[in-house]
C-alpha cells in the first residue's frame, strides 16, 4: 500500500465523512430512523393485524433488568479480554453476567407471568430455527464491522465512498428476501436455509482471499454471494420460530425470535470484533518496528485507526513501516474473522439439515 496515497485518503475522509457526518455530528446517523419509526407508529395500529393473548400477563420489570444486565455484563467482559487478556477484571464480569442469566432463568420458572416462556424451548422446530438465526446474524454484524473499517482505513475509502461499495451487500438482502416467498413454493424452507448457509459459507470463503491490493469486483463478488445466502436465512427462520409454536404463544415467540437476531449481532460485534482486534494487536506487537516511540507504539497497538494517524508524525521511514506492520496485523485479524464466519456458516447448515430435515 503506498503510504502517500493513504496519507492522502486519510486527508479525503476527514473532509468527506458521509452525508449526515459531513454536515452535521456522528449521531446523526440515528435520525434517519426517526421518520421510519414515527411512520411505524402511526400506520402500524392501522395497517397491521395484531392477535392477543386473553390470558397475558403484565411486564415483569425485574426480568428484563436481569436479562439487560447479563447481556451488557457479559459483553463487557469480552470486549476487557480483547483489550486487556484474560485478568481478573475481565473475567469478574463475564462471571457475573453468567450469575445474572442463572437468576434470570430461575425467575422465568417461578414467576406468574415470565418475560420468556421457557416452554417454548421444549420445541425442537423453535430451537434450532433460533440458534441458526443467531448465527447468521453473528457473522454478518461480526463481517460487517471488519470489512467497513477495511475499505476506509486499508483501501483509503471516505465513508460515503465505503458505504457505496457495501450497497451491493444491501441491495442482494433485499432481492434475496424478496425471491424467498417464490422459491419456498417449490422449494422447503428447511432445504433452502441449508442451502443459503451454505452459499453464504462460499462468500466467506472468497473473502478469506483479502489483502491490501483486492479488487472492489471481488470484494462486491463476495459480499453478494454471501448476502444471497443469508437473505432468505433471516427471512425463514423467523417463520419457523413463530410458525412452531401454539397462535396464543405467536406474539412471545416472535418477540423472542427479534431479540435472537439483536443478541447475535451484539455478540458478532463483540466476540468476532474482540478476536479480530486480539489478532491484530499480537502480531503488531510482534512486528512494529523498534525505533517507534512509546507513545505512538501505544496508539498504533489500540487500533489501525490509531496507526494510520501516525503516518505523517513519525520521522524517515517510520511511519511507512509502522503502517506496513499495522495494514499486515489487520488484514489477518480479518481473514481470521471470515475463516470464523465461514466455519460458523457452514456447521449452521448442518446443524438445519439434521435437526430440521424432518420438518420439511
Amino acid at each position: 500500500m503506498d503510504i502517500k496515497f493513504l496519507s492522502r485518503s486519510s486527508d479525503r475522509s476527514s473532509r468527506r465523512e458521509g452525508i449526515l457526518i459531513q454536515y452535521f455530528w456522528w449521531g446523526s446517523v440515528f435520525l434517519l430512523a426517526v421518520p421510519v419509526i414515527g411512520a411505524l407508529l402511526i400506520l402500524g395500529p392501522k395497517l397491521l393485524p395484531e392477535f392477543k393473548d386473553p390470558k397475558s400477563g403484565r411486564l415483569d420489570i425485574i426480568s428484563a433488568a436481569l436479562s439487560l444486565a447479563t447481556i451488557l455484563f457479559v459483553i463487557y467482559g469480552i470486549k476487557l479480554i480483547a483489550q486487556d487478556g484474560w485478568h481478573l477484571q475481565s473475567i469478574m464480569f463475564v462471571g457475573i453476567g453468567a450469575a445474572f442469566a442463572i437468576f434470570f432463568l430461575q425467575r422465568q420458572r417461578k414467576v406468574e407471568y415470565p418475560l420468556i416462556d421457557l416452554r417454548l424451548f421444549r420445541l425442537s422446530t423453535f430451537n434450532t430455527s433460533l440458534v441458526t438465526l443467531l448465527l447468521g446474524v453473528f457473522v454478518t454484524f461480526g463481517v460487517f464491522l471488519f470489512l467497513s473499517q477495511y475499505l476506509q482505513l486499508v483501501l483509503g475509502l471516505s465513508p460515503l465512498e465505503a458505504g457505496m461499495w457495501m450497497l451491493p451487500w444491501a441491495l442482494a438482502f433485499v432481492v434475496g428476501s424478496t425471491l424467498t416467498p417464490r422459491i419456498v413454493r417449490r422449494i422447503s424452507p428447511i432445504s433452502i436455509i441449508a442451502g443459503g448457509l451454505s452459499v453464504a459459507a462460499v462468500g466467506f470463503g472468497l473473502l478469506i482471499q483479502i489483502d491490501a491490493s483486492t479488487s472492489f469486483l471481488f470484494l462486491s463478488t463476495g459480499l453478494v454471494i454471501s448476502s444471497l445466502g443469508l437473505a432468505p436465512v433471516f427471512t425463514l427462520t423467523t417463520d419457523l420460530v413463530v410458525g412452531s409454536t401454539p397462535p396464543e404463544r405467536a406474539g412471545a415467540a416472535s418477540a423472542i425470535s427479534e431479540t435472537t437476531a439483536e443478541l447475535g449481532g451484539a455478540l458478532g460485534i463483540a466476540i468476532l470484533g474482540s478476536i479480530g482486534t486480539f489478532i491484530y494487536r499480537t502480531e503488531l506487537a510482534r512486528t512494529i518496528p523498534a525505533d517507534i516511540p512509546l507513545e505512538a507504539h501505544e496508539a498504533a497497538l489500540e487500533s489501525l485507526s490509531g496507526a494510520v494517524s501516525l503516518i505523517g508524525q513519525l520521522p524517515g521511514s517510520l511511519g511507512s513501516m509502522l503502517l506496513d506492520s499495522a495494514l499486515g496485523s489487520f488484514i489477518q485479524g480479518l481473514q481470521f474473522t471470515v475463516i470464523i464466519s465461514t466455519v460458523v456458516s457452514t456447521v449452521a447448515a448442518v446443524l438445519v439439515f439434521v435437526k430440521l430435515r424432518n420438518a420439511n
